[in-house]
């Protein structure tokens, strides 16, 4: 599994619009084949700061699948003009601890 995060930082005072774009966006990444999950956390100390976390089975689902499809246009509408400045993406996977 590969665990996309997004620190973003959403213009001030457009909180709610972009929340609620957000709850619209969500059913185009849940779309995409390889998706496993995704959920926004909202900063409790800076009221216009999120992160997202978006789990997928291999990083190709997220950076070809995802950012190469229609569904990826239609998000990018919805969601890219209330972040200032543009996040940046960056992709995780687990540590073999034992």
């Amino acid at each position: 599994m590969i665990v996309e995060v997004a620190v973003l930082q959403v213009k001030n005072g457009q909180e709610a619009l972009f929340e609620s774009d957000f709850i619209l966006a969500s059913q185009y990444i849940s779309s995409i084949s390889g998706y496993l999950s995704h959920s926004l956390l909202k900063c409790m100390e800076q009221e216009n700061k999120y992160i997202l976390v978006a789990n997928w089975e291999k990083l190709e689902d997220h950076i070809i699948g995802f950012r190469q499809s229609p569904q990826y246009v239609l998000w990018k509408e919805l969601l890219h003009h209330y972040y200032d400045p543009f996040p940046i993406v960056e992709h995780y996977q687990g540590v073999n601890l034992t």
